[in-house]
């Protein structure tokens, strides 16, 4: 299953220090109290500011790896163009991170991510969930975020999407549960994503 969904900055915002990210936006599927194994007397504030703190570093750490690796391999980054949004995501960065017991969650999660020039989408899943069909969701997810949403825009406000981005979760990880799809199921699921993104 599915915990949360991620969208993120990865390169620095003027506001942020080099090493911060920015949430752009998060779904999480499991309450946050359920997977941190938090104390239930703990005021909502308090709490909410927990939630929030163990999102930021799942951001964090994506943000540190990907800068890491584009580090290593040494290439300059390039501004995304309008329109080659299926190009941007073959070229993506991704990679899968193990989250030990107590970081951030009391149970052994993986997170996966993927580095779409200065966006990053994440996804935290068990320890015991199928990572490929977990990265195949991922992919699918973002794919549909960029090419539909325009994400890769100049302006592009992520914020005033939140509602469709909503509607690819409903269709793509109904209540947090990873799909086993066959390919003409995936092609209905893309007519009808289209059909819901053109509303």
């Amino acid at each position: 299953m599915v915990k949360c969904f991620l969208i993120h900055t990865l390169c620095p915002v003027s506001t942020l220090s080099a090493k911060e990210s920015r949430i752009l936006y998060c779904r999480v599927f499991e309450p946050m109290d359920q997977l941190s194994g938090m104390n239930t007397d703990i005021i909502p504030e308090e709490k909410r500011l927990l939630e929030k703190e163990k999102l930021a570093t799942i951001a964090r750490q994506v943000q540190s790896t990907c800068s890491l690796w584009r580090e290593a391999r040494g290439q300059p980054s390039v501004e995304p163009v309008l329109g080659e949004e299926a190009r941007a995501l073959e070229e993506a960065d991704s990679g899968m991170l193990r989250l030990p017991v107590g970081d951030p969650f009391p149970e052994e999660h993986f997170l996966l991510w993927l580095g779409v020039h200065a966006l990053g989408f994440s996804m935290v899943c068990q320890a015991d969930d199928n990572l490929l069909l977990a990265e195949g969701t991922l992919r699918s997810l973002a794919s549909h975020c960029l090419e539909s949403l325009r994400l890769l825009a100049p302006g592009s406000e992520v914020l005033l999407k939140s509602d469709r981005i909503e509607a690819l979760l409903h269709h793509l990880v109904p209540h947090g549960q990873l799909l086993f799809i066959n390919h003409r199921f995936a092609q209905s699921l893309d007519k009808e994503l289209t059909a819901c993104m053109a509303k």
